[in-house]
């Protein structure tokens, strides 16, 4: 691990919000399931094919790479954790065939993988990389692990993401207490300079709704999702301000006496290009990412 504080993260504090959610994550981690599902649901584009290396980047407790390992027994999966009592997590699952090869678990940094040149078939990554602050130095290190031909198939939050949460705490305090998560039109473009090829991208919008924000924050601490910004304040929020953030999230209170939660999530699905492949041809770009054509849908969640 290079460092501790990556631009804007504590990659420290990363590490152990995640360490410390790893017993209660499966049971509170609805959504990230939900998007899961909906990026599995993606490898059909692979019908007929057999890649031979797969990894999950931010397995967290590894229901992705035991699925992956389903569909594909003879392939070597690699589940890739920053959090280590995440990784002790991924274990056989009801239906398990001893005779399929063991997933791989690996402690390691999005950031730096430890990984071989031209070594990955698939990188598969659910709601891990809004943590990386440099998209075109992850993105260039997935295509160096990643051959020619192979998919990258990873989502994100977008900026909406607790939008309400993030107004409320700014009308108390000073300091910041929700990350800032990169944008469609930015992930898109920082995809096509790290040289991916036919990059898909879509969005999706989901509310939750929460009796109070003191639930609607135990619950973001059971999925690891607390404050790692390296600007946070260090103590614990004082009960004025937090008192202040809570008066703040009531004017957001519907009909139904419950507070909205957005999630937005940003799915994105590309191939790596040949060896010595431009970037750029005659001119134009190689992979094109219109984004005022990809279509929003957007969910409501009780």
């Amino acid at each position: 691990m290079s460092g501790s504080v990556d631009g804007i993260f504590d990659r420290r504090q990363v590490r152990r919000a995640f360490s410390r959610a790893a017993g209660s994550y499966s049971a509170a981690a609805r959504l990230q399931r939900d998007v899961e599902s909906r990026l599995l649901e993606s490898l059909e584009y692979l019908a007929g094919q057999e890649p031979a290396s797969i990894l999950d980047l931010g397995s967290g407790p590894g229901t992705a790479a035991v699925e992956l390992r389903r569909r594909w027994p003879k392939a070597r999966v690699l589940a890739v954790d920053l959090a280590m009592p995440m990784l002790r997590q991924v274990a056989p699952r009801r239906g398990w065939n001893p005779l399929q090869k063991p997933i791989d678990r690996v402690c390691a940094d999005a950031r730096a993988l430890p990984l071989a040149d031209d070594s990955v078939d698939l990188i598969f990554s659910n709601l891990c990389l809004q943590w990386v602050e440099d998209l075109d130095a992850l993105f260039a290190g997935f295509r160096r692990v990643l051959r020619p031909g192979g998919m990258l198939l990873v989502s994100t939050f977008g900026p909406e993401t607790l939008q309400e949460l993030r107004e409320a705490f700014a009308a108390a305090d000073d300091r910041a207490h929700v990350s800032p998560f990169a944008g469609m039109a930015a992930f898109g473009d920082a995809l096509m300079r790290a040289g991916f090829r036919d990059p898909v991208l879509d969005r999706d919008v989901e509310v939750h709704r929460h009796a109070d924000m003191g639930g609607l924050m135990r619950g973001l601490r059971e999925l690891g999702a607390t404050n790692a910004l390296a600007g946070r304040r260090r103590a614990l929020t004082g009960r004025g301000r937090f008192a202040a953030a809570q008066a703040a999230y009531e004017q957001w209170r519907g009909d139904d006496g419950l507070l909205p939660a957005t999630w937005e999530t940003i799915s994105a699905m590309a191939w790596a290009p040949a060896h010595g492949q431009p970037i750029r041809e005659g001119g134009e770009d190689v992979a094109r990412f219109p984004a005022s054509g990809i279509p929003v849908r957007r969910r409501r969640a009780g």
